[in-house]
């Protein structure tokens, strides 16, 4: 019993420190660092490069595309979605599929643009 009342409180004392770690990382942060999110690692230009992307890196634009492959996963909550959307630099079938359900054919024009500057060539969009 008593050794159970001893991890409890060890555990509670990681969380705690966790905790104090993170609020004193922020005060640390300059008022621009705190209302910018963290750049999450698909938006970084290593996963550019790993979907084939061999045209010109803007992580603006891939950030765009991406969140249209986010927005599709969300509707349909499949796994493996995200990843299939954005194969091929967002010229797979999937990405195609999800631009169709998300109703953005009103975009076509202006993400084929964006496309045709990330992938390098003429997309099949």
């Amino acid at each position: 019993m008593h050794r159970r009342s001893s991890t409890s409180i060890y555990t509670k004392g990681v969380w705690v420190c966790m905790a104090l770690t993170l609020v004193i990382q922020l005060a640390h942060c300059t008022p621009t660092q705190r209302s910018r999110p963290l750049l999450s690692h698909h938006l970084t230009k290593r996963a550019f490069a790993d979907q084939q992307c061999k045209g010109v890196y803007d992580k603006s634009i891939y950030a765009r595309l991406d969140r249209i492959c986010e927005d599709c996963y969300n509707l349909f909550r499949e796994p493996e979605l995200h990843s299939l959307c954005k194969k091929n630099c967002f010229t797979s079938e999937f990405f195609k599929a999800c631009l169709d359900s998300l109703q953005l054919q009103d975009e076509m024009e202006q993400i084929q643009i964006w496309i045709k500057q990330l992938h390098g060539a003429e997309p099949g969009v």
